[in-house]
């Protein structure tokens, strides 16, 4: 099949741009993204695909079936996250949030545009495609409950179970022209966990009439630390992050409870299970040493995205023909999480980045940030990726 790729996109971009400027300026929070969802669902029926809406309360999801594809023919699922986030965008754009308090920050706006060309040349090539292709747009991915949400509403049942999935994130902190693509782990779990530490109350004046849970509470932060630095594998990557503490009322009253909350990030499945395991030893074993007591609470959220070999495979060399060899970046894990995990735990698949940052334009602020942006340029290179790869993939 020779099909000018490049050609395809390009004449797509002015269109992806403008996608992705209009959601910028009207962005809606996890399970919120009701316009969003109507753009996607107008824009993929007029495309031509088979179009289901309100799946796992705003998803969407979009299937055409390949011209050349015969019985038993491959189904490839591209998946994007649509979701915005509750931060005051400080960006001085001519396309910056109108929504008070809400922003892309994170770039799934650029993920619906890129997701939506994508889909667009796809449709435009469907009558030589020997596979049929289902577009994924997911809710709440910042929440960390759209895919499962997806999944629990039958999202299968309206679409062909897929034999391979693919998605990216724009990633900021890699220049725009840039591709980052490995197999195995890209993205950590994204696991919680909740401390309640419990001693006795009483004058601050007076200690030894009481049992302080915050001096036992500090300790226990500082032990915490030795679990990755002591018990994790020096090759392997974990982080532990007590992000909050809340305990006392007033400066001379010794409170009653402590609490702390923090995250457990990893990529091993069996060091995700141990660092909980400690978390909650360690913990109350300190308290009981300092004649308190603690109970550890873990909401398990997300586990980690992994690419299968065979498939990443497939997208670096999609990736070079897209950006060249050079523009390969190969140690691109990261500790955040995502729950396209459940996707990619679904059917073997690949996750990549795609680098959106430009220090030269002045794009090069954090995610999640009030000054996040993308350089735009990226939006051509991911939606250019996903389509050779889908044509490498099934060829």
């Amino acid at each position: 099949m020779t099909i000018d790729v490049s050609a395809e996109i390009a004449a797509l971009i002015p269109e992806m741009i403008a996608i992705r400027r209009d959601l910028h300026q009207h962005p809606e929070l996890a399970f919120e993204e009701t316009r969003t969802a109507d753009i996607i669902s107008a824009k993929l029926t007029e495309l031509g695909y088979q179009t289901h809406s309100g799946i796992g309360q705003t998803g969407v999801v979009g299937f055409i079936a390949g011209g050349k594809a015969e019985s038993g023919a491959k189904n490839l699922l591209i998946r994007a996250d649509i979701d915005a986030l509750p931060v005051q965008e400080a960006n001085q754009v001519e396309y910056r949030s109108q929504e008070s308090g809400k922003m892309h920050a994170c770039g799934h706006d650029g993920h619906i545009a890129i997701g939506l060309g994508a889909a667009a040349a796809l449709s435009a090539l469907r009558e030589q495609l020997p596979f049929h292709v289902t577009m994924l747009f997911q809710p709440a991915e910042e929440r960390a409950g759209g895919a499962m949400a997806m999944i629990q509403d039958k999202v299968f049942e309206k679409v062909p179970f897929p034999d391979a999935v693919i998605g990216l994130h724009l990633w900021s902190p890699f220049h725009v022209g840039a591709i980052g693509v490995k197999p195995g782990p890209i993205f950590a779990s994204a696991d919680e966990f909740i401390l309640r530490v419990r001693g006795k109350g009483g004058h601050g004046a007076m200690p030894e009439l009481s049992v302080d849970p915050i001096v036992t509470a500090a300790t226990i932060v500082l032990a915490l630390q030795t679990i990755v630095s002591r018990e994790i594998a020096p090759s392997h990557r974990a982080v532990v992050t007590v992000g909050a503490i809340h305990g006392g009322t007033a400066f001379n009253i010794i409170a009653d409870e402590a609490v702390l909350t923090g995250t457990v990030r990893a990529y091993d499945p069996a060091d995700r299970a141990h660092i909980m395991k400690r978390i909650g030893e360690i913990a109350s074993g300190i308290a009981a040493s300092m004649r308190s007591e603690c109970v550890l609470e873990s909401n398990l959220g997300i586990p980690p995205c992994v690419s299968d070999a065979s498939v990443a495979a497939v997208v670096r060399a999609a990736a070079v023909q897209t950006v060249g060899e050079s523009n390969i970046i190969e140690d691109c894990m990261q500790t955040v999480g995502d729950d396209m995990a459940h996707f990619l735990d679904t059917a073997p698949g690949c996750y990549f980045l795609v680098g959106a940052g430009n220090p030269e334009k002045g794009i090069q602020a954090p995610h999640h940030s009030a000054l996040f942006n993308i350089d735009e340029d990226s939006l051509r290179i991911g939606a250019e990726t996903l389509v050779r790869t889908a044509l490498l993939l099934f060829p």
